[in-house]
């Protein structure tokens, strides 16, 4: 199984929305479409499923232009669509029989998504009744009832609530553990830094980064130290060339060139007798790294 882009290019008027853009996702997993916003997330979706005509570039699965004829997929738009107006269950079944399915299985399968994402109780309900986040999860389940192999999430996390959202990575995670091949799009990076192995980060339309997230942050090596000791430590770090990044509630972040300046801090504190209760030393985040990239394209 592949999805491959090929130079993808689409501009509207004077503006390049997507400036030759490729990638390739050849395992199951979560892929993550990054960037801000107007970077041409949203643009590049619509051009690999054939929404959208691209000037230049094709996407193909297994080789195969993508169509509901050569694919099952399954299309989470940023701007929800389920019809106010009707019951759950009643429009999840219409939407399972439009990918193909029968009116039972259909059935079976929005009934098991419903106890999965936990609003089976709302079953009956006229859609407008529900809250925005149960609105997003029903959205969620028409996307999802036909057990597609390539899913497209746009933006599945924006205005969720800490409960909804906990719901909906559960079963990210599950439907990853099954095998699927999931784009993910979201300007959101702590967001996406917890799905994504692959990913590509967009600017204006222009491709800054792509590759595998792990090997990228490796590349860094450790940059940030994360400490906590009860007690100021600003003179040790001070004295030995940490820069502070964020003083939190409980905890300092300092900016650090390598181990071997953590190592010296670590050793600074001991001397003084102050014993941290955290020292964690990381790698840069997605959001500083994306921060870095952006500040150099422009």
């Amino acid at each position: 199984m592949s999805l491959k882009v090929d130079n993808l290019c689409k501009a509207f008027g004077d503006k390049i929305a997507v400036d030759h853009l490729s990638f390739q996702m050849d395992q199951p997993g979560v892929f993550g479409l990054i960037g801000t916003n107007g970077a041409g997330k949203t643009t590049t979706i619509r051009m690999i499923l054939g929404i959208m005509r691209p000037d230049s570039g094709s996407a193909t699965w297994n080789g195969k232009t993508i169509s509901r004829d050569t694919l099952s997929f399954g299309y989470m738009p940023e701007e929800r669509g389920i019809y106010m107006k009707n019951k759950v269950i009643d429009q999840l079944i219409y939407f399972g029989r439009l990918r193909g399915m029968t009116k039972e299985a259909a059935s079976r399968s929005a009934l098991t998504y419903l106890e999965r994402l936990e609003v089976l109780e709302y079953k009956d309900m006229i859609a407008e009744k529900l809250s925005k986040g149960n609105q997003q999860k029903i959205q969620l389940i028409a996307t999802l009832i036909h057990e597609p192999e390539l899913i497209f999430l746009d933006e599945p996390f924006s205005g969720l609530d800490p409960v909804n959202t906990d719901l909906l990575s559960r079963l990210i995670r599950e439907l990853t553990a099954e095998g699927r091949y999931i784009v993910m799009n979201s300007h959101q990076m702590s967001t996406m830094e917890e799905y994504c192995r692959d990913l590509v980060l967009l600017h204006q339309g222009k491709t800054i980064l792509t590759g595998n997230l792990r090997q990228i942050k490796n590349s860094y090596g450790h940059t940030n130290l994360i400490v906590s000791a009860g007690q100021d430590v600003s003179g040790v770090a001070e004295s030995c060339g940490l820069t502070l990044l964020e003083k939190r509630a409980n905890e300092t972040e300092y900016k650090i060139r390598g181990d071997e300046m953590a190592n010296a801090f670590l050793r600074g504190l001991i001397e003084k007798g102050i014993y941290p209760t955290k020292f964690q030393i990381m790698e840069p985040s997605l959001n500083e790294i994306f921060i870095e990239k952006v500040g150099s394209s422009q």
